[in-house]
């Protein structure tokens, strides 16, 4: 689900390494979106559609992360600072108004130590420096884990029970998860086809960590109606509704605890999780998808299919980095800095100077060069981080 974009700070950094540990070393990194632009979402003081990447709006050029809700955009840049633009309805934009932006807003509470953002469809979480989790937007179904099941919050919350050792934060379409630096995994919010893993179906208004699973976890990924994680120890975990074999364990049926039975060994090193579908990158580099391939969201040629455990069968080789699925839509990234993306076309999504046509198998056809580094995919819209130097590492 939208953006699962990893700090490269404090004990992720080994993992991440190879890909974003230079993030805050690189000047001139500009951020770009493009697609629906109704509510603003673009941030470019515009409300109009664009299909190819537009990077107009004000802001400077150290950007950071980029994340991307329903109708919204959200980022951090490098000197620790939140920016969010596009639909405020709810509170969505966290800073204590309910209108619409169409250029980046940064009045809310908050300060310059934001490390790593998430957003769902309609409520946002972000950690800070400090290790304190914050979350913000609609409450509805516990999604905001802050003891409450309805009220919505138009400024930053941290007053759910969890201390102040966040490592790790995913929001997905109604709920929430989160790693510690101690490894645990919590997660609260809706839990009617049993994503919150705790063999439960019910919704949790505070972070519950009650299922199986020890205090080994390294990612989680929030997606519409199911989670997955990946262990330390390269083992790759699901759990929620399992229509269109989202689970990827060569079932359809859903699952409150997780599980881990399909193929694939233990060796993943990223997921994401979307809508009914799930994509993920092993050590390899080998990129894999699996679930209900509406749209051509899987890449793998066809659309309207369900593949119920993993297949890597579309063009792309073995060179894969970073991987972010959406609602409908997937954005990824190769080691040559390339950024590839498919799915739903509609609005623009794509980038590729179309507004109506789906694809079934990776594209890159839009301007925008070898050296992208991260990107977030939306319901209506995408985003994107470009380098603006080719940096040498180790820099210092």
């Amino acid at each position: 689900m939208p953006n699962e974009f990893l700090s490269p700070e404090g004990d992720l950094e080994n993992h991440f390494v190879t890909d974003y540990w230079l993030i805050d070393q690189y000047v001139g990194d500009t951020l770009w979106t493009w697609a629906a632009a109704s509510s603003g979402a673009l941030g470019n003081a515009s409300t109009t559609s664009k299909s190819t990447p537009v990077t107009t709006f004000a802001g400077g050029t150290n950007w950071k992360q980029v994340v991307c809700g329903n109708a919204y955009t959200v980022a951090i840049k490098t000197d620790g600072t939140l920016w969010i633009w596009g639909s405020g309805g709810s509170g969505l934009l966290g800073n204590a108004q309910t209108t619409n932006r169409s250029t980046p807003v940064t009045t809310f509470a908050g300060g310059t130590n934001w490390k790593q953002v998430s957003s769902g469809g309609l409520h946002t979480a972000a950690i800070k420096t400090d290790g304190t989790l914050w979350t913000w937007g609609i409450g509805l179904n516990a999604r905001l884990g802050n003891a409450q099941t309805t009220s919505s919050i138009s400024t930053p919350v941290t007053t759910f029970a969890g201390g102040t050792n966040w490592r790790q934060v995913s929001a997905g379409s109604a709920h929430t998860s989160a790693i510690k630096t101690d490894g645990t995994l919590w997660i609260w919010g809706n839990g009617t086809t049993g994503q919150l893993g705790n063999a439960q179906t019910t919704d949790a208004s505070t972070p519950v960590t009650t299922f199986a699973g020890g205090n080994d976890w390294k990612q989680v990924s929030a997606g519409v109606r199911c989670t997955t994680a990946i262990k330390t120890d390269g083992t790759l975990w699901i759990w929620g509704q399992g229509s269109g074999g989202a689970l990827g364990n060569a079932q359809t049926i859903n699952s409150s605890t997780p599980v881990t039975t399909f193929a694939g060994g233990n060796d993943w090193d990223k997921v994401s999780c979307g809508n009914y579908y799930t994509a993920a990158i092993k050590t390899d580099g080998t990129l894999w998808t699996w679930g209900f391939s509406s749209d051509g969201c899987l890449g793998t040629a066809s659309s309207g299919v369900t593949i119920s455990t993993p297949v890597t069968t579309f063009t792309g080789g073995n060179d894969w980095k970073h991987i972010e699925a959406g609602v409908f839509h997937v954005a990824a990234i190769k080691t040559d800095g390339t950024l590839w993306t498919w799915g739903n076309g509609v609005d623009g999504k794509l980038g590729n100077g179309t507004t109506t046509g789906n694809t079934s198998t990776p594209i890159t056809t839009f301007a925008g060069g070898t050296n992208w580094k991260q990107a977030a995919s939306g319901f209506y819209h995408t985003a994107a981080v470009q380098s603006g130097i080719n940096a040498e590492y180790p820099l210092s």
